[in-house]
């Protein structure tokens, strides 16, 4: 009897774990086991189990919705079940590193709470390869509409935008807006606002006695133009001084890190600022180690804030993020791709913005807080959202 109790309780977690799943696209094994009461050794052997039904893929310290990309999975076949799935939508990114993880992730749980499949495609910054593999899955059996984000800059960015919206399917754009000189009504799109996450971090920096605040980002980042819109737009409203350290193009990397992050020190020094927005976050990383190996001490000498929020906490002390809704982008932009499907062109065309958060850290500390003061300072895990 204890055996068939046992098995009772190990297929309730189970199915606490796809749920969980379903809902987020993934599941932590440190979050799960305190909620459902269990060490964490018996969610990592419940998700084996999982695992090997093929409903889940195993990721270091959890689990993620099984991936059409893994090897022996058919194309955007995982999970995929024609009684029950009423749409077909294809996705194209332009990476599967930073930043687009979790929008994908987003992607996936809500389509599998509406009955729909999701066909996806890795592509780059290019926009030739970006319409290669827009038409690949077009010429897919049954295609229902797609959610897409294009390189949008320049005229090869207009011509795709005007492309996209004469397509026979409905395009919805995830973390790309539409440009009004394209002229394309039909696009839909769900992005972040990076011009309030900027002056989110602007107004935190100044109530922390900051008056210089600078800005470091980089060109080719399609976020950069709206995080300096915004930054710059605070330090007016402010009546905060603009003639501080600005940088459009940091490479913090092995081949020019050391000289950029030298400028960038140099600069601060130069016009004295004393604090930094930094996109992305390897790069605010990359500006504070290098700051300590000089004996610039963070926040006291150079306070940072980092844009983005995808390992800013492993700094150092940790590094204050702006921390864009990537899980919720990619959720809005399949809502919004199946409300146009059942509702029809009647529908009116929508985009949508959604609202980043400021996650405060030790990198922005007011200086004038005692280390005493600062242990005390309320947190929910690594950080606070303000």
């Amino acid at each position: 009897m204890s055996g068939t109790g046992d098995q009772l309780f190990a297929l309730q977690r189970r199915e606490r774990i796809m749920d969980e799943v379903r809902e987020h696209g993934s599941v932590s094994v440190s979050d799960i086991a305190p909620k459902l009461g269990v060490s964490e050794l018996t969610i990592r052997r419940d998700i084996n189990a999982l695992a090997s039904q093929g409903l889940v893929t195993r990721v270091h310290g959890g689990a993620t919705l099984r991936s059409s990309i893994e090897p022996g999975i058919s194309p955007g076949l995982a999970g995929y079940d024609p009684a029950v799935t009423k749409y077909t939508i294809g996705l194209v990114v332009p990476s599967l590193d930073y930043y687009w993880p979790p929008i994908v992730n987003g992607v996936r749980a809500q389509a599998a709470q509406l009955r729909a499949r999701v066909l996806l495609r890795a592509s780059t910054y290019d926009v030739r390869d970006n319409r290669r593999h827009v038409l690949a899955l077009l010429n897919s059996p049954g295609m229902h509409g797609l959610i897409v984000a294009p390189d949008t800059a320049g005229d090869e960015g207009l011509e795709m935008l005007r492309w996209l919206d004469s397509l026979p399917v409905p395009v919805v754009l995830a973390e790309r807006r539409v440009r009004p000189a394209a002229a394309a009504h039909r696009l839909e799109s769900v992005v972040t606002d990076h011009v309030t996450g900027a002056a989110q971090a602007v107004r935190h920096l100044h109530a922390a006695g900051h008056e210089r605040i600078g800005l470091l980002t980089q060109s080719q980042n399609p976020t950069g133009r709206y995080v300096r819109k915004g930054w710059l737009a605070t330090l007016r409203l402010l009546g905060l001084p603009t003639d501080v350290a600005t940088m459009d193009d940091i490479h913090f990397d092995a081949s020019g890190g050391e000289r950029a992050m030298n400028e960038a020190l140099r600069l601060c020094r130069a016009t004295g600022t004393t604090a930094v927005i930094v996109l992305s976050d390897p790069q605010a990383l990359a500006l504070e180690q290098h700051s300590l190996d000089r004996g610039i001490r963070v926040p006291h000498d150079l306070a940072i804030v980092a844009y983005d929020d995808e390992v800013a906490r492993f700094g150092d002390p940790a590094i204050t993020a702006v921390r864009p809704p990537k899980h919720y982008v990619g959720r809005e932009a399949v809502n919004l791709l199946i409300a146009r499907l059942e509702a029809g062109e009647g529908r009116p065309t929508h985009r949508v913005k959604l609202m980043p958060e400021l996650h405060v850290r030790d990198s922005s500390l007011p200086t004038t807080i005692s280390q005493g003061e600062a242990d005390a300072t309320p947190r929910t895990d690594e950080d606070v959202t303000a």
